[in-house]
């Protein structure tokens, strides 16, 4: 029978091709819901321009992964790393194998491609930082790879603190900084002195005249996700069983969430790398992982305080030298005024090597 559990739609144990069945039919839902979640804040980022379009849309994958991760976490089994394979794991997909693929076919579109370097450095800042915080400090301050209690409490204050400082930069006084560059600008020396973007409605005159369109598809966007809220359980318990019985690596399971969190927003920076707008490539893809970082690991902290569940950070040291060696080809990649398709295809050499320790 698959009602077996209280407040589960579908819980194991079932037959192996039941389960399969069962898991397939609710990470199709997951993925639907999840996409037009994804579809009514294109409409609000289009509407509302950059930084803020893109910030609702980083936002809201945000908190689809804080559900999916807390269902597996406070699910069956014991997951106390979830949430650390869960964020490497869209660490690795966003600024590897996402930007890898926009440089590289951005790239061979329209040759080297101008982006805003003073923005881009902000994000990148704040994800050396922040991935310090979350994955190599707990290895030297923790106990088994997790921080005490109180540790916890400083790590939340700071992360949530930082972040908060960012988005009040972000939205306000270096807003012009994460808007596109004149794609007719060519580096130069006196480029950064050049650098100009293309001027948009104020937020105050948008939110002023289409009140109402951006009201109703919040709404929506809600709605959206209460089906992702739902079904999230079930899918934790499915995939929980299914993977123990295959005899998958632990790390699958993170690596399996993140990629159908960011599924419908990677398809997003694709489409916008086609189109030439890598800045809005970066805002996506480093401002969704600045918001995962600086959001969902404060969360699930919280969480595991609340109920008493200990929350392993501390990354393994082949993943520690994967994402230094990320971090730094980031920062070096886009320290350039301009990024090139040699630039994606180096991030997606760093990706097939993630792959391989994943199920190593």
């Amino acid at each position: 029978m698959l009602l077996q559990r209280s407040g589960s739609l579908l819980a194991p144990p079932v037959s192996s091709p039941l389960l399969v069945g069962a898991l397939v039919v609710i990470v199709g839902v997951i993925l639907y819901a999840a996409t037009g979640v994804v579809r009514q804040a294109e409409h609000l980022a289009h509407r509302l321009g950059d930084p803020y379009g893109s910030l609702v849309l980083t936002l809201s994958i945000v908190v689809i992964e804080v559900v999916l991760i807390s269902a597996v976490m406070l699910g069956p089994g014991e997951h106390a790393t979830i949430a650390r394979d869960s964020v490497m794991a869209v660490a690795m997909i966003i600024l590897n194998l996402v930007i890898g693929l926009c440089l590289l076919v951005g790239g061979l579109k329209h040759g080297d491609m101008a982006h805003n370097r003073t923005g881009t450095s902000n994000y990148l800042a704040l994800l050396v930082v922040l991935s310090a915080l979350a994955f190599v400090l707990p290895a030297a301050l923790g106990t088994d790879g997790a921080y005490q209690p109180w540790q916890e409490i400083s790590i939340i204050a700071v992360t949530v603190a930082i972040y908060a400082f960012f988005l009040y930069r972000q939205t306000g006084a270096q807003a012009v900084d994460f808007t596109e560059v004149d794609p007719r600008l060519r580096p130069g020396p006196e480029t950064a002195a050049r650098e100009t973007t293309t001027t948009h409605p104020s937020l105050r005159s948008v939110l002023a005249e289409h009140r109402t369109e951006i009201l109703a598809r919040l709404v929506l966007l809600v709605i959206t996700v209460v089906p992702i809220v739902v079904l999230s359980h079930d899918m934790a318990s499915l995939l929980d069983d299914g993977l123990g019985r295959v005899g998958a690596p632990p790390a699958l399971a993170g690596a399996l969430i993140a990629a159908i969190v960011f599924l419908p927003e990677s398809l997003t920076a694709l489409r916008a790398a086609l189109a030439g707008e890598i800045q809005r490539v970066s805002n996506l893809c480093h401002g969704a992982l600045v918001s995962t970082v600086g959001l969902t690991i404060p969360a699930i902290l919280v969480i595991g305080l609340l109920t008493d569940q200990t929350v392993v950070l501390a990354e393994s040291p082949a993943n520690l030298v994967l994402l230094g060696i990320t971090l730094g080809l980031s920062l070096t990649t886009f320290a350039s005024s301009r990024v090139t398709s040699i630039h994606g295809a180096a991030h997606l050499v760093i990706f097939a090597a993630y792959g391989i320790t994943v199920f190593s």
